[in-house]
């Protein structure tokens, strides 16, 4: 008898202590997967009845069974993104470009400490950059263009230093540029063909906080 409660509460112990990081991101990959439709069927393997989302197409995983890498652009995707990707705490490479994703971009995206590649062009996404991607200390490259994003570009990105590429051409952004810190080393190339933006912000001719009540 005792040994059967012993049994009992091992199983009960492995249930509490299940690998919860890959519930928590499998989660994570299955909401993005019921936000968006799928007319490609490219994530008819993001099956949520399995634990390890690692098993899934365009998933890739590091040794301890974490996402680290997202693959689906140019894959037709309709649809929102979806805050619960923050999640992913060791995201390094998130690629979605050139789908049909609509709405903002979560704020939550700031929680990707790891990532360094964040690849949302070519799609129909609306709202503001986030502030909030400033906390992503080892992004390299940040391309967004081809958008409908509005707003200013927060100045809080000219902090990432290891940033390389920036692109928010092709959108309705306003304001000014940003030339401080990480940005010195952008040309205009990474901003034209946003009607509203004005720049760059040291050249003398306009300052950043020139309209800021008309810039949306």
């Amino acid at each position: 008898m005792a040994s059967c409660t012993l049994f009992q509460l091992l199983v009960l112990l492995s249930i509490i202590v299940a690998p919860t990081n890959a519930n928590v991101e499998g989660d994570a990959l299955h909401a993005l997967r019921k936000a968006v439709k799928d007319p490609g069927l490219v994530l008819e393997s993001w099956d949520p009845t399995l634990v390890d989302p690692c098993t899934w197409f365009h998933v890739t995983c590091d040794s301890d069974n974490r996402v680290t890498r997202i693959d689906l652009g140019n894959a037709k995707l309709l649809g929102n993104l979806v805050p619960e990707l923050g999640k992913l705490e060791r995201l390094q490479y998130l690629e979605l470009y050139m789908n049909e994703l609509v709405g903002p971009i979560p704020k939550e995206l700031g929680n990707l400490r790891n990532l360094v590649s964040l690849d949302l062009y070519h799609n129909n996404l609306t709202g503001s950059i986030p502030a909030s991607l400033s906390k992503l200390s080892s992004l390299k490259f940040l391309r967004l263009n081809g958008n409908r994003l509005t707003g200013r570009i927060p100045r809080e990105l000219t902090k990432l230093g290891n940033l390389k590429i920036i692109d928010v051409s092709d959108n309705n952004l306003c304001g000014t540029i940003p030339t401080s810190g990480s940005f010195s080393k952008f040309s205009e190339e990474s901003f034209v063909n946003n009607p509203s933006l004005e720049g760059p912000e040291l050249m003398g001719f306009v300052r950043y906080d020139v309209g800021e009540g008309s810039c949306q």
